[in-house]
């Protein structure tokens, strides 16, 4: 365990000291589940927004319309 591991880990722990024993059960069992969420779960949820970007205009046009709405200011900067 890395070192800022284990301050995140230990600043929690002292958080937890102050919970009364049901909490910390209801703590224990959510991070469990937390756990038990399979690596495959979240790769689908990132793949499921694919394409969630809607829109009737090319590629192209979107492309032109971000470059011509760019401002860019012409001022000097000294050093």
């Amino acid at each position: 365990m890395r070192y800022t591991d284990r301050r995140i880990v230990d600043s929690y722990s002292g958080l937890f000291e102050g919970l009364s024993s049901l909490n910390k059960i209801e703590l224990i069992e959510r991070l469990s589940k937390s756990l038990k969420t399979d690596v495959k779960d979240k790769d689908k949820a990132f793949y499921k927004a694919y394409g969630a970007f809607s829109s009737d205009k090319s590629a192209e046009a979107i492309i032109k319309d971000i470059r011509t709405s760019r401002k860019f200011r012409k001022k000097q900067i000294d050093f």
